[in-house]
């Protein structure tokens, strides 16, 4: 057991995109510049602090440590030795057995992606962060794609000059939880950002070669600002033409000052049907070439909704007809179905049984009202967040 305690050990932040969920996560930063969004409680209780490029060099030389220590017992035709890293497994402390385990998980994955924690990657200052992406890259040559969180104002005030440096020293793809292209829902969400930093943040990060991923939250406007949410979005979308666009349907959870406002009457929550619709119009109001959405987090209600924003309007727009065509009470049966992850597409409803159906149909109906239906799948979907 002494041995154990000397093993190294790596920072691990808390959250990572789902794309990236075969990537090593690498902290360079922890917590959030801004943490003022009123939807958002994960780093309330969690100073921003950017880690210095020696602390970070350690800790990847910490992950390659444990990458030797892993080679062994991975083989080139995708198998491996579960015995003998088990072994080498339960010798180490918890936290070294965190790091060998995410260690040993990207290697099967691949280990060619990786994806810097946490909130707002960015704001490190450019010069550190080329020099942590170049040792990066030195250590593991496989290497293929560095991505990361960026927080839009931050991501304005850099240059397309310094986006074309770190892209050359490594890094790929920025994700940026854009939430809105309205000035008036950033406003109401606290964002601290405008549409026009939005739009000059992507096209500096275009401009230096970086692949763009933002992202939209259907209903975080509220009932009120619901279709000005998706009509900002779409114009901020169109001027830049991002790579992506990923679908992140808003979950107003207890503890964050959105829910306080709910709670006292300033805010009304989004039905699912109005989320919809807000998508319909982003994709309707959208002129891209490039863009793809991407519906690809459990909390959305149409995970099929995946395609080009040119080329596959029709194809995107069917899916969402399809669903609102649906009765009323079929529409709620398959929210229900969803929320709990039990269905992926409409045609799910057609292999329920009579008597699940009727279950389910008995808890559909047991409220009138569409308000308290709504605060109903809103709790169900802010378990995942």
């Amino acid at each position: 057991m002494e041995q154990s305690k000397q093993e190294p050990v790596f920072r691990i932040g808390p959250i990572r995109p789902p794309s990236e969920a075969n990537s090593l996560l690498l902290q360079v930063t922890q917590g959030c510049t801004w943490n003022k969004c009123k939807f958002c409680e994960l780093y309330q209780d969690t100073k921003f602090r950017a880690f210095s490029a020696d602390s970070i060099k350690q800790d990847i030389d910490a992950i390659a440590y444990y990458a030797e220590k892993a080679k062994p017992f991975i083989h080139g035709d995708g198998t491996f030795d579960r015995i003998g890293l088990n072994r080498i497994l339960s010798s180490m402390e918890p936290q070294a057995q965190n790091c060998f385990s995410m260690v040993v998980n990207w290697l099967l994955g691949g280990g060619q992606t990786v994806f810097l924690q946490d909130g707002n990657t960015l704001a490190l200052q450019n010069g550190r962060l080329s020099d942590v992406l170049s040792y990066l890259k030195q250590t593991f040559p496989q290497i293929t794609r560095i991505t990361s969180y960026g927080r839009a104002e931050s991501l304005s005030r850099i240059s397309a000059e310094e986006y074309a440096e770190l892209h050359a020293a490594g890094l790929t793809r920025i994700h940026s939880g854009f939430e809105s292209g309205s000035d008036q829902v950033l406003q109401l969400i606290h964002k601290g950002v405008t549409a026009q930093q939005e739009i000059q943040a992507g096209k500096n990060i275009k401009a230096g070669g970086i692949e763009f991923s933002v992202y939209f939250m259907p209903g975080v406007g509220g009932k009120a600002l619901s279709q000005e949410n998706a009509r900002g979005m779409a114009e901020v979308v169109s001027e830049i033409d991002p790579d992506f666009v990923r679908i992140r349907t808003a979950a107003i959870k207890p503890g964050t000052q959105l829910y306080e406002d709910f709670l006292a009457g300033h805010f009304e929550l989004c039905t699912d049907d109005e989320k919809v619709l807000e998508i319909k119009t982003l994709i309707e109001q959208s002129h891209c070439e490039r863009a793809s959405i991407v519906s690809d987090h459990i909390i959305n209600l149409l995970p099929h909704i995946m395609g080009s924003l040119g080329r596959d309007k029709a194809v995107l727009l069917g899916i969402i007809e399809e669903y609102l065509s649906l009765p009323t009470l079929d529409r709620r049966l398959y929210q229900l179905l969803r929320r709990y992850n039990a269905a992926e597409s409409v045609s799910d409803l057609s292999k329920l049984s009579a008597s699940e159906r009727s279950r389910l149909e008995e808890i559909c109906r047991q409220t009138d009202s569409d308000a308290i239906w709504a605060e109903q799948m809103n709790s169900l979907i802010a378990r995942y967040v």
